[in-house]
Parts: C-alpha cells; sequence; structure tokens
C-alpha cells in the first residue's frame, strides 16, 4: 500500500515537473585541459568529448544516465600518465540527441567511429556500466585500435524493463518510462532517488554534479532517447555474446555492493578469455565517483606492468 501511494504521488510530480524549464549553463571542467569539442561522426551523430594529459591515449566510457563529467574525479588521477579523452555517449550528456534506436551496438559504432576520427590507437578502453559493456564489445570491432580493456561494473544483467537499474533501491521508478514511454517526465528528485540507489555512500554523488544531469536531462529530446536506452535494455544482454572474442588484456571491477550478483561477475571472467576480476570494497555501481582513487590505482598498476 505504501509504495502505491509512493507511485501516485511520483506520478503527480512527474506531469507537474514536466511544465519546469532548466536554464542552460556550463558545467565546468577544470579537470580537464582542453574546453569540450564536437566531433561529427558517420551517422551525423554528434559527440562532445573533452582530453587531458599526456602519455597514450586512454578512453573514458561513462554509466548509464549520466555524461563526461561523471569522471571529474577520475581524470586528474590519470591524466599524469595519459591523455585522457572522456565523451559524451550519443543521446547523453550535450552530444546528438536524434530520433533513433538507442541499442548497445548503435553506441558500440559511434565509439568506433570516435577512436578511428581521432586516429588513436594503442587505446585503454576503460568504461563503466554500459560503458564498461562497450569498452569490451569496441575492443572486439577495434583490436588493431585497443590494446587494453578497464570494464567496470558491466551493465549486462537485468530481468524486466530497463535492465539492471531496476535493482536501485529506487529502481522501480524507471518503470514509469514503459507505462509514459517518451512522455515520462523525471524532475530532478527522481534522478537524485534512482541514481543515489547505485552508491553505497550516496554522499560521494556531488549537488553540483545531480544539477547538471538534471539539467542535461532537460533538453529537447533527451526524454525520448533516455526511454529509447531503458527500452533497447536487452540489447546489453545479447552483447556477451561478444566476451568470448575479446583478444585484448581485461581487467573487470565491480564495487562490492554493485547491482551485479556474484554469479554474474563470475560469468563474465569466465566468459573473457585471461580477465583478471577485482572487487573494490565499500562502493556501489558508482565507483568511479565513490572510490576514484582506488579504481584510477587499479588502471595505473597494470600500466606499470
Amino acid at each position: 500500500m505504501k509504495q502505491i501511494s509512493v507511485f501516485i504521488a511520483v506520478v503527480l510530480a512527474l506531469l507537474l515537473g514536466g511544465c519546469a524549464t532548466t536554464r542552460e549553463l556550463d558545467y565546468p571542467t577544470p579537470w580537464a585541459s582542453s574546453a569540450p569539442q564536437y566531433l561529427q561522426l558517420d551517422n551525423g551523430m554528434t559527440v562532445r568529448y573533452v582530453s587531458s594529459g599526456e602519455g597514450p591515449p586512454l578512453v573514458l566510457l561513462h554509466t548509464i544516465r549520466t555524461q563526461l563529467d561523471y569522471f571529474e574525479k577520475l581524470v586528474p588521477e590519470l591524466k599524469g600518465r595519459y591523455r585522457v579523452y572522456a565523451l559524451d555517449l550519443p543521446g547523453h550528456g550535450r552530444s546528438s540527441l536524434l530520433p533513433e534506436n538507442y541499442t548497445e551496438p548503435l553506441l558500440r559504432k559511434a565509439v568506433s567511429d570516435f577512436l578511428t576520427k581521432l586516429k588513436l590507437r594503442d587505446v585503454t578502453l576503460v568504461g563503466e556500466s554500459i560503458g564498461g559493456v562497450l569498452a569490451l564489445t569496441v575492443s572486439v570491432d577495434q583490436p588493431d585500435r585497443v590494446s587494453r580493456v578497464v570494464s567496470l561494473n558491466p551493465y549486462d544483467y537485468g530481468e524486466s524493463f530497463g535492465g539492471g537499474i531496476r535493482r536501485s533501491s529506487n529502481g522501480w521508478m524507471v518503470g514509469l518510462f514503459k507505462v509514459f514511454g517518451s512522455y515520462t517526465f523525471e524532475p530532478r528528485f527522481v534522478t537524485a532517488a534512482v541514481l543515489r540507489g547505485g552508491f553505497r555512500d550516496a554522499a560521494h554523488l556531488p549537488d553540483a554534479l545531480l544539477d547538471e544531469f538534471s539539467r542535461t536531462g532537460s533538453r529537447d529530446g533527451y526524454r525520448s532517447v533516455e526511454y529509447s536506452v531503458f527500452k533497447n535494455w536487452t540489447s546489453w544482454l545479447e552483447a556477451r555474446q561478444l566476451y568470448p572474442k575479446v583478444k585484448v588484456p581485461v581487467t573487470l571491477i565491480y564495487g562490492s555492493d554493485d547491482w551485479s550478483l556474484p554469479q554474474e561477475r563470475d560469468r563474465n571472467r569466465q566468459a573473457i578469455p585471461g580477465a583478471e576480476l577485482f572487487t573494490i570494497d565499500q562502493a556501489g555501481h558508482f565507483t568511479s565517483l565513490e572510490k576514484p582513487t582506488e579504481v584510477a590505482a587499479r588502471i595505473l598498476r597494470q600500466r606499470a606492468n
């Protein structure tokens, strides 16, 4: 009965929240050495990216429902050893919001085009959540460009509409997209509730960053893309079929309190040839925000070897 009351309250808030407008502001990126740049891909989409540091290229791929700013704590830990690139995946952040079917193959092709157009080679691909899946599958498509993969909390599991995010403590709210589709509204408190359910300690989600996620989520067309991502949740499960084809060294990293189950983590370790698996204690699904120093240490330790 309590959940029904909460559901009704959320629906009313969503309907009212749709009337609000959000002022467009530039979120600061002092951790990047370049201003945001935009790259047009072969399919006509445009992706925003930033770069920072010197050394071999390392490309960061963000989580579900976030953007390149998600890595604001991780980039400073890495840019002394790598030339770090972080991009907004298509349909996320400030990249294009074109009317497409947002599946894993679509985003995989976009990342592959990104590497090709920037002529990046000997790339370390580091991704989290959907980015963790993409790091693995892009390495299959781009074996001459990707030399190593670090996959954090890959988003390749789930039982119902939306996938693994439904396992968040407030993930049931994602089910509203199944009811209202692209007409679903998402006020800041809903974004906060679902994302905070992916942390061991939600205090590690900065308010300013949450504000930015809410701002970009208010862009015209964003809700349709978000619905498409959730609707195509099974494409992330199907991507596991490519895991046995990965040929580069792979490090799997999971937060101890990630949404994935222990058997799902071990399944991936066994599917990926030669993969190493590590767990970071006291961390949830958004490990790069919650434990950036530990994540960086694991990446840099591998680099040193």
